[in-house]
Formats: structure tokens, sequence, C-alpha cells
């Protein structure tokens, strides 16, 4: 998975919470192809020898389970506990848990349909007025480009004149 994926897991996936970790899962548009993503924070683990354990304990979790997950999502692992050491087989039966009901749950929330617009929020609202309202007293706006000297063309690296 790349940046984007993880950004649009987080912000779309569902969620579903055991004792050893949390599982995002949003669907990918790849046909029953079931992708892995961690999320193990240098915060919590200062140790990258335990860090790197957790990350091949939940990998090793996801390679043995593929066939009992859902099929065409995306799976971000978050350890759900500071400084866990989790067990393979433990760790295995819960991924399998917690994807089902985290996908489960994206199926609903996509059944359900997007939440219906209400408007900008109040702080959006005062913050938009606020913005109108000091262009409508400000004098000097920024100066329009033709006011500005017309920048020279950038020369080329090794290009001669």
């Amino acid at each position: 998975m790349r940046r984007g994926d993880f950004q649009r897991a987080f912000a779309q996936g569902s969620r579903a919470r055991g004792s050893i970790l949390l599982v995002v899962a949003r669907k990918n548009g790849l046909e029953g192809m079931t992708r892995l993503g961690l999320s193990i924070g240098k915060s919590i683990w200062k140790s990258a020898v335990r860090r790197n354990r957790v990350r091949r304990v939940f990998r090793e979790s996801f390679r043995l389970s593929y066939p009992e997950l859902p099929p065409g999502y995306d799976l971000v692992l978050i350890a759900a506990a500071p400084a866990l050491e989790p067990e393979l087989e433990a760790t295995r039966r819960e991924l399998v848990s917690l994807a089902r009901k985290a996908a489960r749950r994206y199926e609903e929330k996509v059944a359900a349909g997007p939440p219906a617009e209400a408007g900008p929020s109040t702080r959006e609202a005062s913050r938009t007025s606020s913005k109108a309202s000091s262009k409508a007293g400000s004098k000097a706006g920024p100066k329009a480009p033709a006011d500005r000297p017309a920048r020279p063309a950038r020369k080329k690296p090794g290009a001669s004149t």
C-alpha cells in the first residue's frame, strides 16, 4: 500500500478494535485482492528491534490467514496496546475476526450512503466571514500581476548562450 492508500483507509475506512490490534478496512477496487498496511509507531516502541518484531508477527498473521480474510479490502493493522508483545496464533485469530467485523461495518456504512451535507460548521462560517470582512476593510490588496516586473527566463544547466 502507498501513502494515498493509507490516507484513504484512515479517512473512509471502518475500524474494529481488539485486545491485540486495531483493524481499519476499506474496499480497494482490486478484484479479490486483499492488501496489508502496517502502522507501528516509534513513539510507543522506541526500539527498532521490538517494532520489527511486531511487524513480523502482524505480517505472518496476515499471510497465514489470507484465505479467511474478506477479499478486495485494504487492511491497516495498528497495535492496540502500547508495548505489546503479540503472539502469532492469538494475533491471527483476532485479525480474522476483526477484519470481517470491519469489512461488515464498511459495507453497512457504504449502504447507508454519504451523510447529508448540513452546510459549513459554525467554526467554518465564522472563519469565512472574518476573511471576507478583513478583505473588505483592507485598502491595499495584493499587487496585480501587471504591476510586477517580468521574470527573466531560467537558463537550463549546461546550455550555452
